[in-house]
């Protein structure tokens, strides 16, 4: 197995231990156990570094589906090396905070082993280079960030917001599932590096455009990107640890990964390149504007999440458009987009995990997130007000912190991107930067509302429900540490950018690394002529007069009433089908066996009959037919006596002796056709099964027959008559009308292939084992629920005789 693999399957491995030793009350934390996984895989990664930024990449491959192009792939590049280290680095900031927020009376053990696999699951995403394995991956994120943030899943707003994002982004997943399906349709492939080097001369199939379209909605529906966006804000009911790792550095980015990876396959294209831009430069508006009427700290961030990923969404869309001029100088000068988008991807990790964790240590000292209910705590708090202030500035675009670099960047992208000779941006492209320098207005204001309402001002005892105090310092270090990046990464950007950010720029444009360096000086200072300096002047002295006179303009929220977004929207969507559903299932849920029967066999009938008449295939003859000898006559014609009789029977021992006759004669006919094996399984089937139906019924209450209305009972007859007919059709044109070559020929040669020579036992062990596994495992599953519904019942009833 390759190092990759086993950086990818640890997290795994780990989740699976952790319930083994988890014991409550134990002096060894169990939040130990996966920081010391996570800072292990983190530091392992960094060995990497050297080698990636002189241009090698690694490739392991362990065979799983080879007939299929199936094979568990782990790739590392610049790009997938970016990702991987803050999966594995904000992890292990994320655990060792969560340590300290979370109560030792929390179900930890829980906690830890969804978030070893949501690790896991992510490492899986930016390192597998299989589409399949990718997708697996994928939706496994989807799946444990839906038990983490339903974690608290007593709160019912918890629940919801878990299934929001689990409906939403696991939708997006099929999508981009198709969209793979798609992409190995045109080129024959699963391996994304293959898919990269074979598209361009595939660029005109027919399959093209809708490929980049489904995988496009898997993105956005990941990376919460308009008019997906509304699942963040709900999924931040999980607790702060979880927000500030899936919705700041890893889930959300996920999406944000995939453009990136599939930029070489699709960018240069105007469809990718409008949609991308688009959809992330609204986004990057909508979030801020919506951000600044929150009134809940997280929801606020929630909000400036979804702005800031429009934002890095947006920068991969304006980079995308150098590959549409080849080799040229044109090319590398749009292609800074992009080094803008990786750079801010890497700062918003850390401006944005301070804050997640400043905001969760507020709501955990003073027991609320109400901005109406905050104010004055940096008397109190210093520490964390230190930590907002760091992040919030960054987040504003303020120098001298590291999102005053990349805003800059993306500024002058923004600006650039207008001198295009393509696309026809010339003319509607005019309005990037505008919608970017007023998105950026707003994500000012709402800034400094998370540090000047939140710790400034009046200090408002009597509306908190503890009295403020500084948290503990094992909950400080963690967000020390981001805030501390947030400094170091401005004053020495260029070590980011020579180290990081240049391997993952060839690894996004493959075809023009290898011609030209991609690689961009970060410049802390760029000279009054600047636009973007100029751009973000007006930003800071504009936002200042909206935070300061909020009644001239609040009024325009008015226009966007919360009944007419998109979210609500989704829940008329999920009120309205569980209502349609419910009196659906109500129709046809009558709680009678012989209805869900007639229902049954009626769908067979119109199925399986009226494929017959459709095609013609209930044609047979019986002329080649062997006669049918004495002994088969007399067994045929008991069972036909057997059947009718059960019709009129009177007790219920009566009929289930004469239904064991149906099974007995049916082994006898296996003894007349030389099956001895078959035989025997029907006789002890049978005999078992008679047995307990006996032990059943005899707890039943004393059987009334029931008496149908004569349109009742003909119906049924009619049914029963079809459903007879229709097999025994099927029965027949099978024997003669074969379009395929005969099955049992393969399984004739069931010595040589499996080492038996009973077919209908290798057919079971071998052949179909799978098939018998999950059938043996369904059992299991089944005696388990018998067997805890009964420990529960014998729980309930010992208390009830204790109580007596």
């Amino acid at each position: 197995m390759g190092t990759l693999n086993f950086i990818v399957l640890i997290p795994f491995l780990t989740a699976l231990l952790i319930p083994l030793f988890y014991k409550k009350g134990s002096r060894l934390h169990i939040g130990l156990l996966p920081i010391l996984v996570a800072v292990s895989l983190f530091i392992y990664l960094l060995t990497y570094i050297p080698d990636i930024a002189n241009g090698k990449t690694f490739l392991h491959t362990i065979s799983w589906i080879p007939s299929y192009g199936i094979n568990f792939t782990t790739y590392l590049d610049g790009l997938s090396l970016i990702f991987a280290l803050l999966i594995t680095g904000i992890g292990t900031l994320v655990i060792l905070y969560s340590i300290y927020y979370l109560s030792e009376n929390e179900q930890l053990g829980h906690f830890y082993t969804y978030l070893m696999m949501f690790m896991g699951a992510m490492l899986g995403v930016v390192l597998s280079d299989n589409l399949m394995v990718l997708y697996v991956f994928w939706e496994l994120t989807s799946i444990s960030s839906f038990l983490l943030i339903a974690f608290w899943y007593q709160r019912k707003r918890s629940r919801e917001g878990a299934q929001k994002s689990m409906l939403i982004t696991m939708s997006g997943g099929f999508g981009m599932l198709v969209g793979f399906l798609m992409l190995y349709a045109i080129t024959g492939t699963m391996n994304v590096r293959e898919i990269i080097e074979i598209i361009p001369d595939l660029t005109g199939h027919v399959l093209f455009v809708p490929a980049m379209l489904l995988l496009l909605f898997g993105a956005f529906t990941k990376s919460a990107q308009f008019p997906f966006h509304i699942w963040l804000p709900d999924a931040m009911e999980a607790p702060t640890p979880v927000s500030a790792y899936l919705h700041s550095a890893t889930m959300v980015k996920a999406g944000i990964y995939l453009v990136a990876r599939f930029t070489p396959v699709f960018g240069g294209e105007g469809v990718w390149f409008w949609i991308v831009t688009g959809v992330g430069i609204f986004t990057l508006f909508w979030g801020s504007f919506q951000a600044v009427r929150q009134t809940d700290l997280k929801a606020l961030l929630a909000y400036s999440t979804v702005s800031q990923l429009g934002m890095i969404m947006s920068m991969f869309g304006m980079g995308s458009v150098a590959l549409n001029f080849g080799y040229s100088t044109e090319s590398v000068f749009y292609t800074q987009a992009t080094f803008a988008a990786l750079f801010h991807l890497i700062n918003h990790s850390t401006f944005k995990g301070a804050l997640f964790m400043a905001v969760g240590i507020v709501d955990h000292e003073v027991g609320t997130r109400d901005i109406r209910r905050l104010g004055g705590l940096a008397t109190f708090m210093p520490i964390t007000f230190t930590i907002s202030l760091i992040g919030s500035f960054s987040m504003a675009g303020l120098p001298p912190f590291n999102g005053f670099l990349s805003k800059e960047m993306f500024f002058q992208a923004a600006i650039d991107i207008t001198t295009l000779g393509v696309f026809h941006v010339d003319t509607l492209g005019n309005l990037i930067p505008i919608v970017a320098w007023i998105a950026s207005i707003f994500t000012f204001v709402y800034s400094m509302i998370i540090v000047f309402q939140t710790f400034l001002g009046p200090y408002k005892e009597e509306r908190l429900e503890r009295s403020a105090n500084e948290s503990p310092i094992g909950m400080l270090i963690s967000p020390l540490i981001l805030a501390g990046l947030v400094l170091i990464i401005f004053f020495f950007p260029n070590v980011l950018g020579n180290y990081i950010i240049r391997p993952a720029m060839a690894s996004v444009f493959p075809s023009l690394a290898t011609q030209v360096d991609l690689g961009v000086e970060i410049l802390r200072w760029h000279g009054f002529n600047s636009l973007a300096l100029w751009m973000t002047i007006g930003v800071v002295l504009i936002g200042i007069i909206l935070y300061k006179f909020p009644k001239i303009w609040r009024w325009i929220y008015v226009l966007f009433p919360g009944e007419w977004s998109f979210n609500s929207l989704y829940n008329f969507a999920i009120e309205q089908g569980e209502k349609s559903s419910r009196r659906f299932t109500n129709s046809y849920m009558t709680g009678d066996l012989r209805n869900y029967l007639m229902y049954i066999f009626s769908f067979f009938i119109l199925l399986i009959a009226g494929a017959f008449v459709l095609t013609g295939s209930y044609n047979f003859t019986i002329s080649d037919n062997a006669m049918i000898s004495t002994f088969e006559w007399i067994i045929v014609m008991s069972l036909m006596i057997a059947a009718i009789s059960i019709l009129f029977a009177k007790s219920r021992l009566t009929a289930i002796l004469l239904n064991s006759v149906l099974g007995y004669g049916v082994a006898l006919l296996f003894v007349i056709f030389r099956a001895p094996d078959l035989a025997l399984t029907q006789t002890v089937v049978e005999t078992v099964t008679t047995v307990l139906f006996l032990v059943a019924y005899y707890f039943l209450p004393e059987w009334q027959k029931e008496q149908g209305t004569r349109k009742a009972n003909l119906t049924k007859l009619v049914v029963s008559i079809a459903v007879g007919a229709t097999f025994t059709v099927v029965a027949l044109a099978a024997q003669n009308n074969r379009l395929f070559e005969r099955i049992s020929t393969y399984f004739e040669d069931s010595y040589e292939l499996a080492g038996g020579r009973n077919i209908v036992n290798t057919i079971l062990s071998d052949f179909r084992g799978f098939d018998t596994m999950l059938e043996v495992v369904v059992l299991l599953i089944a005696g388990l629920g018998v067997y805890s519904i009964i420990k529960l019942k014998a729980g309930k009833r010992g208390k009830k005789i204790e109580n007596q």
